[in-house]
């Protein structure tokens, strides 16, 4: 795979977030000519420059997917582009609604028009799982960014460019989870608030969900949305191993850390799927991951024959339907991910940031 990117000029919107760092990083392991973070947070732009020094293959172009001139100039020369710039909060779109339709849809358009006009070969989008049956006005609005990126393919006339996207569920440790959020309130107040206990989630590691990134990158043909397989997690487990775990390394008593529901907030679910019932009749499974093929195939030039793979088996895919992770489990894979609810007991700024 590292050669597909070596020499290649690359453009990561939304560069220099929870996500956008990560992908960055592991781009540059992989000899690209140059990646491009474009971003609207000069502030996170600074902290980034110090942590590549002045290397010649990274840029810094502060810039908003809103506006669509920025982003031609900012896409000249470009060959891939990864959208992962957004608003992905659900109680901020529900109070926001019209905002989250500017960002997450017009501008997924905006990035779609300029990736055409500077013949880009492929654009990977990253979604999430809030996108299946929402019910939300963030999900909503990313399924309407999904739906856009697979109309792309069929609408890009003699171009070649490829628009695929990836589904995502909630990244252990990303800026704005459940995990830095229950740690800073262990290390703060030695309690934790959780809205609804019996809620359930898909979670991944920050590792995973750019091995998925890049490997849908190598596989996109067209108008894909490509799901990695994934565990769910009960949130009311996930809250007592953190209490637990916080307990044990600081000495305290488990029944001296509160643990307070306050009931789902808006726009809340109580469980996610990756997959529709729909979605399910025309998609694959390859070792690792789902690709659900797009529902108009005969305007896409493209070969969906994939090696290896075979059609899905799964009649229902929710966090609600599948074997949940024990709280043993749940344990191991916070180690494995650096998340030790006893590293709660540090600064704020040891708190480590993955992908969102």
């Amino acid at each position: 795979m590292n050669s597909f990117f070596k020499d290649r000029t690359i453009l990561v919107t939304g560069g220099s977030g929870s996500f956008g760092k990560v992908i960055v990083r592991r781009l540059l392991e992989r000899s690209p000519r140059v990646v491009r973070v474009y971003s609207r947070d000069e502030s996170k732009h600074f902290d980034m420059r110090h942590e590549f020094g002045k290397r010649a293959d990274v840029r810094f172009l502060v810039g908003d997917i809103r506006d669509r001139g920025r982003l031609l100039r900012a896409m000249e020369d470009v060959e891939i582009v990864y959208h992962a710039a957004g608003l992905k909060h659900v109680v901020s779109c529900e109070y926001n609604p019209f905002e989250a339709v500017k960002t997450n849809i017009i501008g997924t358009q905006n990035v779609i028009d300029a990736a055409m006009h500077v013949r880009a070969q492929k654009v990977i989008f990253t979604s999430t799982d809030k996108a299946v049956n929402p019910c939300n006005t963030m999900g909503t609005s990313k399924l309407m960014a999904e739906k856009l990126m697979t109309a792309a393919n069929q609408y890009r006339g003699s171009r070649r460019t490829i628009f695929a996207t990836v589904r995502f569920g909630n990244v252990l440790g990303s800026r704005g989870s459940v995990v830095p959020h229950f740690m800073r309130q262990l290390r703060e107040h030695r309690k934790i608030t959780v809205t609804d206990p019996d809620m359930t989630r898909y979670v991944m590691s920050e590792a995973h969900a750019v091995d998925l990134v890049l490997k849908a990158t190598e596989l996109a043909r067209g108008g894909e949305i490509f799901i990695l397989k994934m565990p769910a997690i009960r949130v009311g487990d996930l809250a007592e191993v953190m209490v637990e775990d916080y307990a044990a390394a600081n000495g305290l008593p488990v029944e001296s850390i509160e643990v307070q529901t306050i009931g789902a907030q808006p726009g809340e679910k109580p469980f996610e799927g990756l997959m529709t019932s729909q979605e399910r009749f025309r998609a694959l499974e390859l070792p690792g991951m789902f690709v659900v093929k797009p529902p108009v195939t005969d305007l896409i030039d493209a070969n969906y024959d994939y090696p290896g793979a075979r059609p899905v088996a799964v009649t229902r895919y929710t966090s609600s339907a599948q074997d949940l992770l024990t709280k043993d489990e749940i344990r191991g894979m916070l180690r494995e991910t650096g998340l030790a609810a006893g590293d709660a007991a540090g600064t704020p700024e040891s708190v480590p940031q993955y992908s969102s």
